[in-house]
């Protein structure tokens, strides 16, 4: 059963990010960050992340969007800034159809949460050092066994599972 973390608005934090890449990396066939660490892109810490610039992030190395497969669903990750995620996810939507990906992977707005539109999976994994929406910093762990059957499981950053904020979804076209 593939699994991704999915992680975003670190804002400096060194540990936290560590503990979270120890706690799982093991488990995980992927590891997405969705901007705003504030670390340098050869950092230990995003060392095995897909990483995506967030706009507090101002290393040339970094790229605004990646692309990256897992199995059978291919993963946009981007920050969000440029595509006006606090507005509508339009933008991101079209970005999605655009790269080819069923999951579009954001942060900027410190609010998690998951939503499905047309298909397409948006998941905001929250900011695991400023929450704006809650007061326990997240992350979040997608897990599926086909597309039809996908698990979305947020995490507090000390690695409790957040039973409040889970989501079974389909992927899969309506017959």
């Amino acid at each position: 059963m593939p699994k991704v973390l999915i992680i975003s608005d670190s804002h400096g934090l060194e540990q936290e990010l560590n503990d979270v890449k120890k706690r799982h990396q093991h488990e995980v066939d992927a590891m997405l960050h969705c901007g705003d660490s504030e670390l340098s892109y050869d950092s230990k810490e995003l060392e095995g992340f897909h990483y995506a610039k967030g706009n507090c992030d101002f290393e040339p190395e970094m790229e605004n969007d990646q692309v990256v497969s897992v199995g059978d669903i291919t993963f946009l990750v981007t920050h969000g800034h440029l595509y006006q995620i606090k507005s509508t996810l339009m933008p991101l939507s079209y970005k999605a159809e655009e790269v080819g990906a069923q999951i579009a992977c954001f942060g900027h707005s410190h609010i998690a949460g998951a939503e499905k539109v047309n298909e397409k999976l948006f998941i905001n994994p929250g900011s695991c050092h400023l929450p704006r929406d809650r007061e326990e910093p997240t992350y979040a762990i997608l897990e599926w066994t086909s597309l039809d059957n996908l698990q979305l499981q947020f995490y507090h950053i000390n690695g409790d599972v957040m039973p409040d904020l889970y989501l079974e979804a389909s992927l899969a076209a309506k017959k």
